[in-house]
């Protein structure tokens, strides 16, 4: 059962939303995982979602979830496109996974911004926004 499952604090994996550039010159905003531990994560599972407000009210995405076998010590992966029209939302990224059989589990939180509103990423080296 889901109580009797020990959950550790996540500590050294990181969420973003990058504006990364294309082939084609323009760019397109992506969410990312970033794995800053010194061991892969295996079994990595994703949900995303947004909302307009915090409390959950107003407009919505759909449910999104995505699976990972791997993501490698101090590598990053590429989830799903952004659509620049949902940065002004409320981004909720739950993501789980496990490390040496160990289930680890947390919910992220991605604050509204706008599209000129970034900062530097150092382990993407693109400008975005991380989750808290």
């Amino acid at each position: 059962m889901l109580k009797d499952l020990k959950f550790d604090p996540v500590s050294g994996v990181e969420v973003a939303i990058a504006k990364t550039p294309e082939k084609t010159g323009e760019s397109t905003f992506y969410l990312y995982i970033i794995n800053h531990k010194e061991v892969d994560l295996k079994n990595l599972l994703v949900m995303t979602e947004a909302e307009e407000k915090q409390d959950g009210s107003g407009r919505k995405t759909s449910k999104l979830r995505h699976f990972f076998e791997n993501l490698a010590a101090g590598e990053s992966l590429k989830v799903e496109t952004v659509d620049p029209s949902v940065l002004s939302f409320y981004n909720r990224v739950w993501l789980s996974f496990y490390v040496d059989g160990q289930v680890y589990d947390r919910r992220y939180m991605i604050e509204p911004f706008k599209e000129w509103d970034l900062e530097l990423i150092e382990a993407l080296d693109l400008k975005g926004r991380r989750g808290t």
